[in-house]
């Protein structure tokens, strides 16, 4: 029994009617290039129509595909050609001789075109038919001049999230094939500016000149490629550089409850970069427009948007572009660290990029898993995080480092999208709502915090000044608790239990105040060699920052050795515990005569 053959329409527009002999030419045309094994001669049938619109010429249609020889074509081409000329044109450049010369030399060659038509459209999704050829990830220009990229392809037509409102396109409308992967611009000026997830500025400072296009999915970097992260990404918080360090080309995950400090965290670290040749930036998906104008003020005032770009997909902003949006902040990183430039990106936060997933695929009908999301939510944030690395120096020696952001529900780490992400990155910052409500802020959970990097990213001034720190919280958290009933306790687990509370007040740290590596170590020396053994809890984080600007004044070499040389010797140590001791004495003093005034005027 022989095969049943499809047939295949092909339609001839024309305004003037063609000759017997170019009716001729243009049927051997199709038969030659359709005549194969899906289709004969006879499968092939021809109609034509007159359509005054297209001015002059005529339009062939065949299936799905359509050559254009029209004057209306001509027009059109012309038009996308001096559009393109508009855009690159200089200054210095006569503009009038460029379009003279363009117009001159200008032909019109009949391109072949996909055109497909849209059978249904809404919540950001367009099915369309006719687009047989369309590839994962490709961008589908609808007539209206709305822009959507492929994300589902099926047996007979494919689902397309669209980047924009999908109130002009309707059922019917027509759409074509751009060819291209969808991507963003890049290049340095973007730098200081915001934008959305399409490379668009959104600050009201006119537009970006960009020096290329990156595509938003592109291959992780291979193993080849890559060298160990050893060199510090420091955040300038005292808890996390000392017991969680973080190295350039590493992820480490940022998560807790809403209103812990997570956004805090990444924006110290951001302002932590200034005159460290770091380029940030800060991926916002899925909050509020204040919330974003509020980060991008705190970063303006802090003359850090010289180095940093915040790219936003807000709540407002439809699914598929917050979607994008991480993959697009991405592509902007991956621009700079092929230059050989360090990048801290910040994705705050994965929880919303996660829900704004599972909405496109349940809207493309996709089977829904654990929690309603796809199947592939796990790849979803895996080949977006494992695009940060830090290159080799065959390679440009450039690093990306992630700090992704997970919202948990009640503290719960063991949901699905937090286990996942967990999974994938390199340790992870826990936020825990009781410290934070207690007053110890950043609300670090020390027992569940970890940085699998460890060491590896700290310089040996941070290492050898923080030896012993987390194991001196543990005994005073265990002793805590032992000794919380108990009235009469010896000198040696009073002391232990004072220096347990002095670490815990030093670990706290005012927002917007990242300590210097320097900093951080003439602390944690003066707390390792107990200096601070007289001074109140309640005291402590007075005491710390007088200290800290008492070293900056009267002895700034220290500071500036420890910055320089980021070793730490037994003559350096014996330096910064007998200025701290000296400073603790005056510091004591003071507080005393000052009690002492206030009893003579009680």
């Amino acid at each position: 029994m022989s095969k049943k053959k499809k047939t295949l329409a092909a339609t001839l527009l024309y305004v003037t009617p063609p000759t017997e002999e170019q009716l001729q030419g243009i049927r051997e045309f199709v038969y030659e290039k359709y005549v194969d094994e899906d289709y004969r001669r006879e499968d092939i049938s021809f109609t034509s129509e007159q359509d005054t619109s297209l001015g002059g010429g005529f339009i062939l249609q065949v299936g799905n595909e359509v050559y254009n020889w029209s004057t209306e074509g001509r027009i059109s081409a012309l038009r996308r050609k001096l559009d393109k000329i508009r855009d690159s044109v200089t200054e210095d450049q006569d503009v009038v001789s460029i379009i003279h010369t363009t117009i001159r030399e200008f032909e019109l060659t009949a391109k072949q075109r996909s055109i497909g038509h849209v059978t249904y459209v809404g919540d950001g999704i367009a099915h369309i038919q006719g687009l047989s050829h369309a590839q994962y990830g490709e961008i589908i220009l609808f007539e209206c001049g709305i822009k959507g990229m492929v994300q589902n392809i099926e047996e007979d037509s494919i689902g397309v999230i669209l980047f924009g409102s999908d109130r002009e396109v309707r059922v019917g409308s027509r759409a074509t094939r751009m060819k291209m992967r969808a991507g963003v611009p890049v290049g340095d000026d973007f730098l200081g500016r915001v934008i959305n997830a399409l490379g668009e500025p959104i600050d009201g400072r006119g537009k970006i000149e960009s020096d290329d296009y990156y595509p938003v999915e592109r291959p992780a970097p291979t193993i080849v490629e890559r060298q160990p992260v050893s060199v510090p990404m420091e955040t300038g918080i005292l808890a996390i550089d000392s017991m969680f360090p973080i190295g350039r080309g590493q992820r480490e995950l940022i998560i807790g409850d809403r209103q812990t400090g997570k956004t805090s965290i990444a924006l110290d670290t951001i302002l932590n970069q200034k005159d460290k040749g770091v380029i940030c930036i800060y991926v916002a998906i899925g909050q509020k427009n204040s919330t974003v104008a509020k980060i991008v003020n705190t970063l303006q005032n802090a003359d850090a948007m010289d180095y940093s770009i915040v790219l936003s997909a807000t709540a407002a902003d439809p699914a598929p572009l917050q979607y994008i949006a991480p993959y697009a902040g991405t592509a902007l990183a991956e621009y700079f660290m092929s230059r050989g430039r360090d990048v801290l990106i910040i994705y705050d936060d994965l929880s919303k990029h996660a829900v704004a997933y599972r909405a496109l695929s349940l809207l493309l009908e996709r089977s829904p898993g654990r929690e309603a999301y796809p199947g592939d939510v796990f790849y979803l944030h895996s080949r977006l995080l494992e695009r940060s690395a830090r290159l080799s120096e065959a390679f440009g020696d450039g690093s990306i480092t992630a700090l992704p952001i997970i919202e948990t529900q009640a503290g719960d780490v063991s949901a699905y999208i937090p286990t996942n992400v967990i999974s994938i990155t390199d340790g992870q910052i826990y936020l825990e709502s009781e410290l934070f409500n207690l007053g110890t802020r950043p609300a670090v959970n020390v027992g569940l915090s970890v940085s699998r990097v460890g060491g590896a990213a700290q310089t040996k001034a941070m290492k050898k000044a923080a030896g012993s720190i987390r194991i001196d919280l543990a005994q005073f958290r265990e002793m805590e608790v032992f000794t919380q009933f108990s009235s009469d306790l010896d000198e040696a687990t009073k002391s232990l239990l004072h220096h347990g509370r002095v670490l815990m007040e030093l670990l706290k740290q005012p927002l917007g105040r990242p300590l210097s590596m320097a900093e951080q170590v003439v602390t944690l020396v003066a707390a390792n060699h107990h200096v601070m053994e007289q001074i109140g809890p309640e005291q402590v984080k007075d005491f710390q920052m007088r200290m800290l600007d008492d070293f900056a004044q009267n002895d700034p070499a220290i500071l500036s050795d420890i910055a320089i040389s980021k070793t730490l010797g037994e003559e350096m140590t014996d330096r910064i515990v007998t200025h701290a001791s000296k400073f603790a004495e005056s510091y004591l003093a003071e507080s005393k005569a000052e009690e002492t005034d206030e009893e003579a005027e009680g």
